[in-house]
C-alpha cells in the first residue's frame, strides 16, 4: 500500500508521484490535504481557491474514469497523511520535491513523523519544474544568480521521459470528506474574468495554443492588446500541466521548423531560474536578495491609487485592472506595473508582490518574489537600476491604445495615442473624463529613484 500526496502537481499525465506509488503497491491512495497551514499564512485567496477547486473536480474525475478517486482530508498535512498511512497500512508516501521555506519544512517534517512509525517518503524531482533546482549547479556554488549562463546549462540538461497517465488506480478502503467547494476554500468572491482550472482545461488550452499561437510567440509575446501568451502560468502553478511535457512538446515543435518554439521554452526555463534560487535562498520570499540598502518611502495613498488602477498612467492602470478582473495579468504588463511602483513610486516591492498574491491565479511565491525583485533592482536583474517609462513601453507595446481602452473605459474614446497621455488633452476635452491626473511626474519619480540609489 501507497500514498501519492498530491501538492502542486494536479495531475494524471507525466505525474511521476502518482506513477511511482502505483509501481511500489497494488494499491494507491491519492491524497490531497486542504492545509490549514496555507489559510492561517493568509495565502488562500478567492481566485486561487476556486481555480484550487476546479482542478480538484478534474483530478477526481480522471481517477474515477480509472477506478480510483480523490481522497480529501482537511487540517495539518503531515498530521493527515500520516492518519491515513495508519489507517490504510501505506508503507510509502510519494511526494513532489517543493522549493519554498514551507514546503521544504513539510517535507522534513514528514519524512521524520513516516520515518519514526517505520514508513518512508519518498521525493520526487522534475515533478513541479522541468530541470530540478539543484541539477545545474554554476563551479563552487550552490545556485545560478544570473539567468543567461543558467539557461545555457539548463538547456543541456536532458529530460526525464514524459509519463503516460496510468490506465488504472486501485484504491483501498479510505475515509474522504467531499471535494472541497471554492467557497469552503477561502473567503470572498474570485475576480469575474478568471480562468477555469483543471488538467482536462489546461490540456486543451495548450494544445489549441500550440496548434495556433505558438508559432507566433517570439514576435507577438509582449503585444499587450494582441494577448499572445499561453495564458498556461495557472496550470503550471497547480500542476495541471507538466513543465516537462510542456519543454518536450515546445522542442519537438522547434526542431519541426516553429519559429516561436524555442522563446516560449526560454520562458519556462525563467521559472525554473526562479525556482532554483527560491530552492537555495528561501529567505528572498521576504528579504532581498541583493541589498541595495533602499529606504523605501511609505505613501499610502499613492499605494492605494496602484492597487485600484487610478495613478493617472492609462498603461499601468489597465495592468492593474485587468488584474482585479481576470486573476491574471499579460507578463510585459507584470514589469511596467511593478517598475512603476518600485522605481517611479519607490514603494517597498513587498507592497506589490503581496497584492499581486493577493490577486493572481497563478501566484507562485518563487515567480511572484523574485521577479519582483527582479524589478526592484534587489534581485537578478544585471541592470538593477533601469526603469521602465510607462510611456515609452505604451508606445512601444500598445502603439493605438487597444490594451488601455480594454481596461480603463472612461479613456475609451480619446483616439490613438492620445489615450496614454491624457492631460496633454484640450482642457474641454480632458475635463470630461472621468479619470485622475498623475500621481506624480515621471521626471521628479525618476530623479527621486536614482537620488536614493546613489545615481544623482
Amino acid at each position: 500500500m501507497s500514498i501519492a500526496l498530491f501538492t502542486s502537481d494536479l495531475r494524471l499525465h507525466d505525474n511521476p508521484v502518482l506513477t511511482a506509488a502505483l509501481r511500489s503497491a497494488p494499491h494507491v491512495v491519492p491524497l490531497f490535504v486542504v492545509d490549514s497551514g496555507i489559510a492561517a499564512a493568509g495565502f488562500a485567496v478567492p481566485n486561487r481557491a476556486a481555480f484550487l477547486a476546479d482542478c480538484l473536480a478534474a483530478l477526481d474525475e480522471g481517477l474515477r474514469a480509472r477506478g480510483g478517486r480523490l481522497v480529501v482530508r482537511s487540517g495539518e498535512v503531515v498530521a493527515e497523511t500520516l492518519r491515513l498511512a495508519a489507517a490504510t497500512g501505506a508503507g510509502e508516501v510519494h511526494v513532489a520535491a517543493g522549493v519554498s521555506a514551507y514546503a521544504l519544512r513539510r517535507e522534513e517534517r514528514l519524512r521524520s513523523v513516516l520515518e519514526a512509525d517505520g514508513r518512508l517518503l519518498r521525493v520526487h524531482d522534475a515533478v513541479v519544474t522541468a530541470v530540478p533546482p539543484g541539477a545545474v549547479l554554476p563551479a563552487g556554488k550552490d545556485h545560478y544568480a544570473v539567468f543567461t549562463p543558467y539557461f545555457r546549462r539548463w538547456s543541456a540538461e536532458p529530460l526525464r521521459p514524459v509519463l503516460p497517465a496510468p490506465r488504472a488506480v486501485r484504491l483501498p478502503e479510505a475515509e474522504s470528506e467531499p471535494l472541497p467547494a471554492a467557497a469552503a476554500l477561502a473567503r470572498g468572491a474570485a475576480s469575474p474574468g478568471l480562468p477555469r482550472g483543471g488538467e482536462g482545461e489546461g490540456r486543451r488550452r495548450f494544445a489549441a495554443w500550440r496548434r495556433g499561437g505558438l508559432a507566433r510567440y517570439a514576435d507577438r509575446h509582449d503585444d499587450l492588446a494582441g494577448d499572445a501568451t499561453s495564458r498556461l502560468s495557472p496550470h503550471l502553478h497547480f500542476g495541471s500541466l507538466s513543465p516537462v511535457e510542456l519543454v518536450a512538446s515546445a522542442r519537438e515543435r522547434a526542431a519541426a521548423g516553429c519559429a516561436g518554439a524555442m522563446a516560449f521554452v526560454r520562458q519556462l526555463a525563467w521559472r525554473d531560474f526562479h525556482h532554483q534560487m527560491l530552492a537555495a535562498r528561501p529567505e528572498a520570499a521576504r528579504r532581498d536578495y541583493r541589498p541595495r540598502h533602499d529606504r523605501w518611502r511609505e505613501a499610502p495613498g499613492e499605494l492605494a491609487a496602484w492597487r485600484s488602477g487610478l495613478t493617472g498612467y492609462p498603461l499601468v492602470d489597465a495592468a492593474m485592472r485587468q488584474l482585479a478582473h481576470e486573476g491574471w495579468m499579460h507578463n510585459r504588463a507584470r514589469l511596467i506595473a511593478a517598475s512603476f511602483l518600485t522605481k517611479t513610486l519607490y514603494l517597498d516591492w513587498r507592497h506589490g508582490a503581496r497584492h499581486f498574491l493577493d490577486l493572481l491565479v497563478d501566484g507562485d511565491v518563487a515567480d511572484n518574489q523574485l521577479n519582483w525583485q527582479w524589478v526592484a533592482g534587489t534581485g537578478s536583474d544585471t541592470r538593477p537600476h533601469r526603469v521602465l517609462n510607462p510611456l515609452a513601453q505604451a508606445d512601444r507595446f500598445d502603439p493605438e491604445g487597444a490594451y488601455v481602452r480594454r481596461w480603463v473605459p472612461e479613456l475609451a474614446g480619446v483616439p490613438g495615442r492620445a489615450v496614454h497621455r491624457p492631460w496633454r488633452l484640450p482642457a474641454p476635452e480632458r475635463a470630461r473624463l472621468d479619470y485622475p491626473e498623475p500621481v506624480v511626474s515621471l521626471e521628479e519619480g525618476l530623479a527621486r529613484f536614482r537620488q536614493a540609489r546613489g545615481l544623482a
